[in-house]
């Protein structure tokens, strides 16, 4: 049975803020690497997490890049767009960029395009991007 997992299962079972619901979590994650069940995530699920540690937590962008790793190596997880979140999380720690930066990146040098617009310049250039002017 495939079950799509929303950003709050991933916070829960990382930040032990929830005792309850971090048990409720680590249990889905056993039943998934168990191979019981199928779990799939998307990217946007990702900027939540990413958001939401770093903001509420204050949980530095290091930190947060290394929990976003431990989700795509989570067993029984598949993710939409794997390879593009793989690159990104590469961009991310190589630039020293947030996530969601390395994303847009990441997903412009995939779609082979020639440039950029964005108003981000500084954060886009020093991920490799080119930037289109206008």
């Amino acid at each position: 049975m495939p079950l799509f997992v929303d950003a709050n299962v991933f916070l829960r079972y990382f930040t032990l803020d929830d005792a309850g619901q971090h048990h409720r979590a680590a249990r889905l994650f056993l039943e998934a690497s168990r191979g019981d069940i199928d779990l799939v995530t998307g990217p946007s699920v990702l900027f939540e997490v990413a958001w939401t540690l770093q903001a509420a937590y204050g949980i530095p962008r290091e930190k947060v890049l290394d929990v976003l790793s431990r989700i795509l190596a989570l067993p029984g997880l598949a993710l939409t767009d794997s390879q593009l979140v793989e690159r990104a999380l590469q961009l991310a720690r190589a630039g020293n960029r947030d996530f969601a930066d390395a994303y847009i990146a990441a997903s412009a040098e995939a779609s082979g395009v020639d440039a950029v617009a964005t108003f981000n310049r500084r954060d886009l250039q020093r991920l490799g991007s080119v930037i289109h002017d206008f």
